[in-house]
């Protein structure tokens, strides 16, 4: 609890939580805006829900402190089935509540859940005015989504029509293809099955003849859609072969492909009689297998295939997308023997009524089949099956009154307009071209009441629907006033107008009744664009949200926004994967392996077991992670993510500790005036900005942690905090040698904790407030981006250190592991430009204080251009090459060297442990010099 309250102090102390509400007062030009996809207001937030919060939050911070003003409006998608089905399990006899009931129940339940999340959102550091968030049922939001239908119904791109719908007999509803998911373990029972030829097709009237009646053989997996057949349908462009069964002399007629594979199923041979193109079984047509009396034609169709089953289609227009399209072209009945919970109806006969499509009245239609002679076999057939997405149960399609987008007349343009916008990652974009140019229409109507109502009113006695303009106007200046539980409440005198009854050719309002269906909730959330951003222009720059949104709310968006306006919601996406466990594994309750980002957070039960990392870790795990593809998360990719942070802190405390007693206004050196490590210190910094800035930019955060530690390990921990100690700890406090280093340590902190402040905000702010010349500092969001500047960028000083650090290399391999103090160095150069460049970092011959001595790390350093006569024989040689490319590879020149490691003879030094002291107990010249100044520690 203590813990928590200096928490919560500090971040009071930095403005934290008051951040976004500043940067949006600010006078600049530049604007950024990343359009949150609304999460479901159903549940508790898991660590999906933290991926892509932190996403968000890392991409807004970064564009705070380049400078932009950030729109960023946290929102939820509050209405749908789930909601419903989740606020109705909690109520005993829900089937007999009102619909106003419902919707009471629903919100109450949607209201609870966006606080949760809510608080679980601030928790992780996400920057918003949390008190100003959007919701779907908002009652200007809602007004907002109807202007839209509207626009879309005068275009003439929402109409109704009575046609096959992905349907779920549990929840009662149609179903969008996006509220789908599929069982690839769902077992069906496949059956193959005769169709008595009535009519041979003319042209094999010849072959056919004169044998016994022949039978065109079927396969489906779905034998319940058998009576409400209406034709089979053949592939024109394939051949099919006529065959006689030799266990039972039948004939039939199949693709010429499946014959063998067909006959092995069947445990039996079939004899080929004859071979033909399929457009000889035009004009053909067979006997009803279960309805006497009722012809099913033979009919071309594109969608039939010869992978699976005998090549020739079983077609209910009522049960099947393509069934419907050769049903429409050949003017066939389109008769629907199924009702809303999926059970048969009285039409489809007295053996059949009453019985579960999927259960029992599959048991029976097979039997039926048994009965009329027309099964040849029945088996179990694994293979990947549509459920419906929240009540985990199988789905079936069904023909149904429904409204529907025309998105034929929409995806070209839409197709058009995305190809111009920027998706991360690239194979993105062709997902979503492929699923667009796949998708003839989309059904937006769903027979729930908690949703959005389709403005549209029928006569009672004729079914007739009455939605025009004028009719939708009115409704949506009440549904503004009132939101859209005014629909149920009010009376249709109310809602619908005399005057709009009078102009359909009606007499009385009360001859009409409101429409009980509700719109999808990717209608809902797709045309979020209309009610959340800004200016004139409507566009985002930025959607940020998980690969199933290809599909979902990405594409919604771009459908209802070209539809209206003929243009794209946004300039950007990014496309993210989904959280798996950390062996790759989907996130189970079962196995045990789902993570909770509370717990990450705040620790479980056992703190052994599950402890309290806080969020840092949890923004580290989202940042590091290749966030493109499935994204692991579990307790060791926890503690590693852990253990980096801590390795962070132990380089930030090291610069803390050293700028101590600094002061960059007063104190700072020219760059001009550094050693020369010190400017190629600043270089890298340089380098390390414009690399980690392009990084952000192209929202690759795993990128900018790779930059990060590899700066922070490589750059900083291992050499140049290893080489400047010994200045920094032995100098004289305000010597200029020391205030160089100093210098740079000063510009490094400040780079390095503005460079990972967007992905760990909380230890930024943490750090900034110890900086000892920063302590009335606004702290590091409100303080702009990285500023390294351009005249520290010095391409031809790399050439200096590098050569230096190879030689280095070359004494350090060869002394294996010993203390380097022990040694002296004597490096061996030709003269030439390394000769020179060497010569720039050690102007005298012999030196235990010149810059190359600190980059050696030895206790002394010789420069020679010639071998020495004589080498002690305990002397280590070793001899390497370096190649120098200046000026862009103008100049470029190998030259050789040879180092020289001897032990040296004088004693270790007390106060810097070099071994220049004339005896152990005297500190060596050096030090001497800077005691006596009395400014030095000792």
């Amino acid at each position: 609890m203590i813990v928590l309250v200096f928490f919560l102090l500090f971040l009071q102390k930095c403005g934290f939580s008051e951040l976004y509400s500043w940067q949006r007062q600010r006078k600049t030009k530049q604007e950024f805006c990343l359009h949150d996809g609304p999460p479901y207001a159903n549940g508790d937030p898991h660590v999906g829900h933290a991926l892509n919060k932190i996403l968000k939050d890392i991409t807004n911070r970064f564009h705070v402190m380049r400078g932009y003003k950030v729109h960023y409006v946290p929102g939820w998608d509050c209405h749908g089935l789930p909601i419903e089905l989740k606020a109705l399990s909690e109520v005993k006899g829900a089937e007999n509540l009102s619909p106003m009931e419902i919707r009471q129940r629903a919100r109450a339940f949607a209201e609870r859940a966006i606080e949760k999340q809510k608080s679980a959102f601030i928790r992780w550091g996400v920057m918003a005015d949390w008190a100003n968030c959007y919701l779907t049922f908002d009652p200007k939001y809602e007004a907002n989504q109807l202007r839209v239908f509207h626009k879309m119904y005068d275009k003439g791109l929402i109409y109704r029509d009575y046609k096959p719908v992905f349907w779920s007999p549990s929840t009662k509803t149609a179903l969008a293809e996006a509220e789908l998911e599929y069982n690839e373990q769902h077992v069906s029972r496949s059956v193959y099955l005769k169709f008595p030829l009535l009519k041979s097709p003319p042209k094999l009237a010849s072959v056919i003849g004169g044998s016994s009646p022949a039978s065109v053989l079927v396969w489906t997996t779905q034998p319940w859609t058998v009576p409400a057949n209406q034709a089979v349908c053949y592939m024109p462009d394939s051949a099919y072969s006529i065959v006689k069964c030799t266990t039972t002399g039948q004939h039939f007629i199949l693709a010429a492909d499946r014959v063998e594979s067909t006959a092995a199923v069947l445990d039996t041979q079939f004899e080929v009689v004859s071979t033909c193109k399929g457009t000889d079984l035009a004009d053909g047509s067979c006997a009803h297998p279960t309805i006497p009396g009722r012809v099913s034609p033979l009919l071309p169709a594109n969608h039939v295939t010869m992978t699976k089953g005998t090549g020739l289609v079983h077609t209910a227009p009522a049960h099947g997308m393509e069934d419907y399209s050769v049903a429409s072209h050949h003017q066939l009945p389109t008769d629907c023997l199924v009702d809303e919970s999926g059970y048969f109806t009285e039409a489809a006969g007295p053996e059949l009524k009453n019985k579960n499509v999927l259960e029992d009245g599959n048991e029976a239609v097979i039997k039926m089949l048994q009965a009329a002679g027309s099964l040849l076999k029945e088996e179990k057939y694994v293979h990947s099956y549509p459920y419906d997405w929240r009540a985990k149960k199988p789905i079936i399609i069904r023909a149904s009154k429904q409204w529907f987008v025309n998105t034929a007349d929409v995806k070209a343009a839409a197709q058009d307009v995305l190809k111009k916008v920027k998706v991360i990652p690239t194979s993105a974009m062709n997902r979503m071209l492929e699923m667009l140019d796949r998708r003839t229409f989309w059904c937006i109507s769903r027979q729930r009441c908690w949703g959005v109502p389709i403005p549209a009113f029928y006569q009672k006695s004729t079914g007739e629907c009455l939605i025009n303009s004028e009719t939708i106007t009115d409704v949506i200046k009440i549904v503004e006033q009132q939101g859209t539980d005014a629909w149920w409440a009010l009376p249709i005198e109310q809602l619908l107008s005399k005057e709009a009854v009078a102009k359909a050719g009606g007499h009385d309002v009360s001859d009409y009744v409101k429409g009980q269906d509700v719109l999808d909730i990717w209608f809902d959330s797709g045309t979020s664009w209309a009610h959340v951003l800004e200016g004139a222009d409507q566009r985002a720059d930025t959607y940020l949200e998980g690969k199933d949104q290809l599909g979902g709310w990405f594409q919604s968006s771009l459908l209802t926004s070209v539809a209206a306006r003929k243009k794209a919601p946004y300039k950007t996406l990014v496309v993210h994967g989904f959280t798996v466990g950390e062996k790759g594994e989907k996130m189970s309750k079962s196995v045990g392996n789902v993570v909770d980002p509370d717990v990450v957070i705040n620790g479980g039960e056992d703190h052994t077991k599950d402890p309290p990392y806080g969020a840092d870790v949890l923004r580290w795990w989202v940042a590091e992670s290749n966030v493109f593809t499935e994204v692991m998360i579990g307790p060791l990719v926890l503690s590693a993510a852990r253990d980096d942070i801590n390795k962070l802190r132990n380089t930030l405390r090291f610069m803390l500790g050293n700028v101590e007693g600094f002061n960059p206004e007063t104190d700072s050196i020219p760059p001009a005036e550094m050693y020369i490590v010190d400017q190629y210190m600043l270089h890298l910094l340089h380098e390390y900005g414009s690399k980690v800035t392009e990084a952000y930019k192209q929202y690759d955060y795993s990128k900018v942690v790779r930059l990060l530690q590899s700066f922070c390990s490589r750059s900083l921990s291992n050499f140049y905090f290893s080489m400047i100690k010994d200045r920094l700890y032995c100098e004289e406090a305000k010597d200029p040698k020391r205030r160089s280093c100093q210098t740079v340590l000063a510009e490094a902190l400040d780079i390095i904790i503005r460079s990972f402040a967007p992905i760990l905000p909380h230890l930024a702010e943490e750090v900034f407030q110890y900086i000892p010349y920063k302590k009335n500092s606004e702290g590091v969001f409100r303080t702009g981006w990285i500023n390294a500047s351009s005249a520290w960028k010095k391409p031809g000083i790399e050439e200096a250190i590098e050569g230096a650090c190879a030689m280095r290399e070359s004494f350090l391999g060869s002394i294996s592991g010993k203390n380097s103090l022990e040694y002296e160095v004597i490096i061996v150069i030709e003269p030439g430009l390394l000769f020179e460049l060497m010569e720039a970092l050690q102007a005298e011959e012999t030196s235990s204080v010149s810059q190359l001595n600190e980059i050696m790390m030895a206790s002394q350093t010789t420069l020679l251009s010639e071998f020495p006569k004589e080498i002690p024989s305990d002397a280590n040689i070793t001899k390497g090459t370096f190649l120098i490319n200046l000026e862009g590879g103008d100049i470029c020149e190998q030259s050789s060297y040879k180092v020289i490691a001897q032990p040296i003879a004088k004693a270790k030094c007390p106060r810097c442990r070099r071994y220049m002291a004339e005896s152990s107990s005297t500190p060596c010249p050096r030090c001497l010099q800077v005691l006596a100044a009395g400014k030095g520690s000792t």
